[in-house]
């Protein structure tokens, strides 16, 4: 894989951005889930760096990201997430932009893409839920009760919470291997940091911002997802004007990491 060589300005060493492939074909920009990092494309990420220029970056408080830069205010919702994705493409003056959100990272995307539309060109959307949790006639997945649970469970012993939920999240009981990998890369997160990103991932709600979106728009829906069932997936197409519905054969809710082959079938047939 082939680096890039950038200036490092704060924005890149706030967030930890590498440039990788093709540095004269369109950009490509791939954003992590909770718990994560940019480790979790580089299955993926190689299948599209011949053509494209690779955007690889950690999300603040993730990975090799400035972790003095995480300020509770800011990324107290998804749209401090947001900003720090806008700010990236500028600093690299990024144009036509190829967005790759998997999880929570998705609806960072579609909140980036509402704020600058003519800043990207397609969003592909893995696993994405605008809310986790169910209201009236929406099925997120989850109750309220169980949300609460949850980041109870987390706060108050999230290396336990990391060991019993990465392997569920990741699903493919019969490679344990993969969810030891999400297992880890939760438990190298900054506690603190974890809890405060998992009450704003899991309580917020998306769903306005899934309307009116200007952008052509892959959803990618995995089978058997503890995390967003394929309901949430079809609503998230249904709702916005220019999209395509894929469910992969992939179980779990990290098919960059279980199934990439399938994952890179599915964005090189969409673009």
């Amino acid at each position: 894989m082939l680096q890039q060589p950038l200036t490092r300005s704060g924005t890149l060493l706030r967030n930890n951005v590498r440039a990788v492939g093709n540095p004269d074909g369109p950009p490509m920009m791939f954003a992590h889930g909770f718990g994560c990092d940019q480790n979790m494309w580089r299955y993926v990420t190689s299948a599209f760096e011949d053509e494209y220029q690779i955007v690889l970056f950690d999300h603040v408080g993730a990975g090799k990201s400035d972790l003095g830069a995480y300020d509770f205010e800011k990324y107290g919702a998804l749209d401090g997430y947001a900003t720090d994705i806008l700010e990236i493409c500028d600093e690299l003056s990024l144009e036509d932009v190829i967005f790759v959100g998997h999880s929570v990272a998705a609806m960072m995307g579609v909140i980036a893409a509402h704020r600058e539309p003519s800043r990207f060109s397609k969003l592909v959307l893995v696993g994405p839920s605008p809310r986790y949790i169910d209201d009236h006639d929406y099925r997120g997945g989850f109750s309220r009760e169980e949300i609460d649970e949850l980041l109870v469970s987390l706060e108050s012993n999230f290396l336990g919470w990391s060991g019993q939920m990465a392997p569920l999240i990741m699903g493919n009981a019969d490679r344990p291997e993969l969810g030891e990998e999400l297992t880890n890369s939760f438990c190298a997160t900054d506690p603190e940091i974890a809890a405060h990103f998992a009450t704003v991932t899991f309580t917020s709600d998306n769903r306005a911002d899934l309307e009116n979106l200007e952008v052509p728009t892959l959803v990618l829906q995995c089978s058997d997802d503890v995390i967003a069932p394929e309901e949430v997936g079809e609503y998230v197409a249904a709702r916005i004007q220019d999209s395509t519905f894929v469910k992969l054969a992939a179980v779990g809710h990290c098919p960059n990491l279980s199934a990439p082959e399938e994952t890179i079938e599915a964005i090189k047939h969409f673009l």
